[in-house]
């Protein structure tokens, strides 16, 4: 469907215009303006004030009608503004931008279809409100829904055909899968946080050519392969934590994911966050399949900087304590624990990586500096370059976190790990 811009209107002619709007008084010059040209003044104006200017005359109203309403958000989360979005569904169908919030105590919008029957039953007594009247918002970009008490499936929700981006958030009894997205073929952001979401990515291919964001958060049920998102071309960020998505980050060609700028993805896929090894000897191959997608896109995992040195703190990885590598040891002690988890560091350019002891702020705020002896992925910059001030200032604030480990480049034996804490100085009262 082409995109028709909007008509403007500049210098004197709109400001007398807008003041022939604004100014009832003013009804006679208003008069002279054609509804056409009226419903796109209208289009400067918020909803709440287009609704009380269409009540004016014949004309105004029958602009209002026509009036592609501005991205203004228009949230309900009351009697009030539900009974005001019934109206605007009829007086005012072009609104773009709609939030839908739970309604106060004692009401509630009509149970959907296959409905959770123990939901339904407990809150039997409350007042319904229809929400199948958002059908007729049919120019809609734009549509949040968060906390709103949905109980059961809404077709409704997924049927706008100018729909550009939907948020769900905490909607725990709305029942909706990744199918239903082919409703919104113009589609491009799709945000579904802490809601029992099912369906398999492959799903999605439907939305090829327009989606730009994936991000799905929390409780639930999507299953498939991470790599059936490799040839969008569009894609900017895929964050998927929850579910059973499967795939291994080294699967990652130089061709796959062509404008992907941050990427996150769950324990189930390898390298996802929080992803468990089952050996120490695998690691080393897998960084340099990280540090080749990081060559292509530097920002593609985050970066959280802490002044000139930086780690990256969204993808964390472990060995497992299935690993035959693994070993018991006292959390409780005094001394650092082994240093069983990965960080991805940075000095300046410069990209590296290690092994280190978990942090655990609750009770122990120094653990973190426990780091063993960096294995670097890129070379060190020469002295004459322009980087080579920020990489030294930033080497040596790792530096300082190396002290238990030194020497060590991965986690020490059982019992290279007993004889460091044996010469570990202990402190007395």
């Amino acid at each position: 469907m082409p995109h028709h811009k909007k008509s403007r209107l500049d210098g004197p002619v709109a400001d007398a215009a807008v003041s022939a709007v604004k100014d009832r008084d003013s009804a006679a010059m208003a008069n002279e303006l054609s509804g056409d040209v009226v419903a796109i003044i209208f289009g400067f104006f918020p909803p709440e004030d287009i609704m009380r200017m269409r009540c004016v005359c014949k004309k105004w109203r029958e602009a209002a009608k026509r009036t592609i309403v501005p991205m203004a958000d228009f949230s309900v989360d009351s009697v009030d503004e539900y009974n005001a979005i019934r109206v605007m569904a009829t007086v005012l169908p072009n609104l773009q931008q709609l939030s839908i919030r739970a309604l106060e105590w004692g009401h509630k919008y009509i149970e959907g279809e296959d409905a959770d029957e123990r939901r339904a039953r407990y809150h039997a007594s409350e007042t319904s409100h229809d929400i199948n009247i958002i059908s007729n918002f049919k120019k809609l970009r734009v549509l949040y829904i968060y906390k709103a008490d949905l109980n059961g499936r809404y077709p409704v929700l997924f049927d706008f055909p100018l729909l550009h981006k939907l948020f769900i958030s905490d909607c725990r009894y709305l029942k909706f899968d990744l199918g239903m997205l082919s409703g919104l073929p113009l589609l491009k952001e799709f945000v579904s946080t802490l809601n029992p979401l099912t369906g398999d990515i492959r799903n999605l291919r439907v939305l090829k050519e327009t989606i730009e964001k994936v991000k799905i958060f929390g409780h639930n049920r999507v299953e498939g392969n991470f790599m059936d998102f490799a040839d969008f071309p569009r894609l900017k960020q895929l964050k998927l934590i929850g579910g059973t998505v499967t795939g291994d980050i080294r699967d990652i060609s130089r061709h796959d994911f062509p404008a992907l700028e941050q990427l996150c993805l769950p324990w189930t896929v390898r390298g996802g966050n929080d992803y468990n090894f089952q050996s120490i000897s695998d690691v080393p191959s897998f960084m340099q399949a990280v540090h080749l997608l990081m060559q292509r896109t530097p920002d593609l995992f985050e970066l959280f900087k802490e002044d000139s040195f930086s780690y990256l703190y969204d993808f964390n990885w472990n060995l497992s304590a299935s690993s035959p590598d693994w070993y018991d040891y006292d959390d409780e002690s005094e001394v650092p624990t082994p240093p069983f988890h990965l960080k991805l560091v940075q000095a300046g350019s410069r990209l590296g990586w290690v092994w280190c002891s978990y942090r655990d702020e609750e009770y122990r705020e120094d653990d973190g500096r426990y780091f063993c002896e960096i294995n670097w992925l890129d070379p060190e910059p020469g002295s004459e370059s322009s980087d080579y001030a920020t990489y030294v200032e930033a080497l040596q604030r790792i530096e300082e976190r190396i002290d238990f480990y030194r020497g060590y480049s991965q986690p020490p034996t059982l019992a290279e790990y007993n004889q460091l804490c044996d010469e570990y100085p202990r402190y007395s009262d």
